[in-house]
């Protein structure tokens, strides 16, 4: 089949929800462009500053636009393309923008509270306690998950010590990171002083973007793993402490630019080369390295369809910068859309990159989507290798954006679960573990630890937790449309399949989990392959993260119920 058409397809269903379902779940919900939001009623210049509509949007899609939509739709392609195809336009629309949308709505309409905040305040202390530990555990995950995907881009260097092949490409990709850290400081000061918008906003961005291109490409950084893994360490822990103007809204700025270079040059290039989906059909319901279709297919996706940690992103940072409630619907559901659509545009690259027998293309998801699109650049007379270091850079891009989110996220989580309503007079450890820049350095350095699992065996725990973490903010935003008297029977489906799939997903890891370390126990570890303590790394820490993902959940789910059943409408909480 004709991978445009699948794009024209999707692109079609896509926009059609958002003009339709979107704008109906707002006028459901209601939405007040009059009413003063969190922005502008706690404006501290650190977490709430009020921000235009689509600066915030930059700053929403580029955070959740991270890693999951290539990587998942393409590993998940190995039950074909269709079933993922369907779940990236099913789940997109009517489970992930709906999350999204929903828990930026929830705490817009709270004074911008975090996710744990509204649980509280619906569900119960206990709930929020519980959620907040989940949080921070499942963003210690995607640290891990993410921070060694991007210190594996950059690196340059083979397992034998060796330079790798594409070392200038990955080293140049890397100095183009840096400098792009550097500019997006400058931008932030410039924009603080001046107060740019519109066109001169987008113009610095474009300058700063091709001038940090131009620098890393002709000045490449060549570093290790372990290196590039220090500083991207570095660069979250202040991306996590830095005021949002300084440095994470002007990035997300100029990383949308790329991204949307990056979509429109896949779009293109699709339009152009309509190349053939060689990818098969369908492949079965069971595939022997990924396991069943159900639950594996729903959390191999992840973010192409739906993601907990987008409500995290929403909640956390999008909630407390938006300037007008009439920007929530393009903010909230508008970037997932964009997200799916992306998905989309992934899955079909690696289908045009398959041999003609349907064989899957040699690489990692991130490097087979490099190519491909680096591809379609160099159709246009760029140079290869300038196509190829810009395409780098856009695919650790995902996940840069993503990490300094998260980072943010998980420090606030972790200062949430030890804070108290009088803080102003807390002492001793609870001081401590409130402090913004000791919370970071304890989140960051249990993200560290889990790097040593790696980003392959990670991935399967970080898809499970992520989909589990988006039923638990469903079961949140039942409650708190219950109670405040506006629908919320859109939730209950989607509500329903995530705790079935979640739950299921992780038990089936449990029991890999076990059945790997018996395994290794009862055989035992041939001498110089590995050593128990790598053995505990691989399948121990995962075994440990996964019992206590599912306790922490079957309480969450539990307190949510409860309340659920307890609550009434109340007129007087209606906000």
């Amino acid at each position: 089949m004709n991978t445009l058409v699948i794009v024209l397809i999707a692109a079609v269903c896509l926009l059609g929800a958002y003009t339709f379902y979107g704008r109906w779940l707002a006028n459901k919900w209601g939405i007040d462009p009059k009413a003063k939001t969190p922005a502008v009623v706690h404006e501290d210049g650190r977490d709430y500053v009020p921000t235009n509509g689509w600066t915030v949007f930059a700053h929403q899609f580029s955070s959740i636009a991270g890693a999951g939509p290539v990587t998942g739709a393409i590993q998940a392609a190995a039950f074909g393309w269709l079933p993922v195809l369907l779940w990236v336009l099913i789940g997109g629309i009517f489970f992930g923008a709906v999350t999204d949308f929903g828990a930026l709505y929830a705490s817009v309409k709270n004074d911008g509270k975090s996710m744990g905040m509204l649980i509280e305040k619906y569900i119960g202390k206990t709930g929020r306690k519980l959620f907040l530990l989940f949080c921070w555990l499942f963003c210690g995950i995607v640290i891990a998950a993410f921070a060694d995907m991007v210190a594996g881009t950059f690196n340059a260097f083979g397992t034998d010590g060796a330079l790798v092949e594409a070392a200038q490409t990955n080293g140049a990709a890397g100095m183009v990171s840096i400098m792009f850290m550097v500019f997006a400081v400058v931008f932030g000061l410039i924009q603080k002083k001046f107060s740019f918008s519109g066109w001169k906003e987008s113009v610095i961005s474009i300058v700063f973007i091709v001038l940090s291109f131009v620098i890393g490409a002709n000045f490449p950084i060549i570093l290790g793993k372990a290196a590039w893994s220090y500083i991207t360490f570095i660069y979250i822990f202040f991306a996590a402490v830095l005021p949002m103007w300084l440095l994470k809204q002007p990035r997300d700025h100029m990383t949308t630019f790329m991204f949307v270079a990056m979509i429109a040059g896949a779009v293109v290039g699709l339009l152009v080369a309509h190349p053939t989906m060689n990818l098969p059909v369908f492949t079965g319901f069971t595939n022997e390295k990924l396991g069943t279709m159900f639950p594996i297919l729903f959390v191999t996706v992840a973010c192409g369809a739906v993601s907990g940690f987008h409500s995290l992103v929403s909640s956390g940072t999008s909630s407390k910068t938006v300037e007008n409630e009439k920007d929530m619907l393009k903010v909230g559901y508008g970037a997932m859309i964009l997200e799916s659509l992306l998905a989309v545009l992934a899955l079909c690259v690696a289908g045009a990159a398959a041999a003609a027998d349907g064989t899957p293309a040699a690489g990692t998801p991130f490097q087979i989507f490099s190519r491909g699109v680096a591809g379609f650049f160099e159709m246009f007379g760029i140079p290869a290798y300038a196509a190829t270091v810009f395409m780098t850079m856009c695919v650790s891009a995902l996940a840069l954006t993503s990490l300094d989110a998260v980072a943010r996220i998980g420090r606030m989580s972790f200062q949430e679960l030890f804070s108290v309503d009088d803080m102003e007079h807390a002492e001793g450890w609870r001081k401590l573990f409130c402090n913004v820049y000791f919370s970071t350095f304890i989140t960051l350095v249990f993200g560290f630890i889990l790097t040593k699992i790696g980003y392959a065996n990670i991935w399967p725990l970080f898809g499970s937790a992520n989909q589990l973490l988006s039923a638990l903010v469903l079961a949140t935003l039942c409650v708190f449309l219950k109670v405040t008297g506006r629908n919320n029977k859109m939730l209950f489906p989607p509500l329903v399949i995530m705790l079935c799939v979640t739950f299921t997903a992780l038990v089936q890891r449990l029991i890999a989990m076990i059945k790997a370390i018996s395994a290794a126990a009862s055989v035992g570890i041939p001498a110089g392959e590995t050593t128990w303590g790598a053995v505990f790394i691989a399948n121990g820490l995962q075994l440990i993260l996964a019992v206590l993902l599912i306790v922490l959940g079957l309480n969450i789910v539990f307190h949510s119920f409860s309340a659920y059943k307890k609550a009434e409408h109340n007129s007087e909480a209606k906000v």
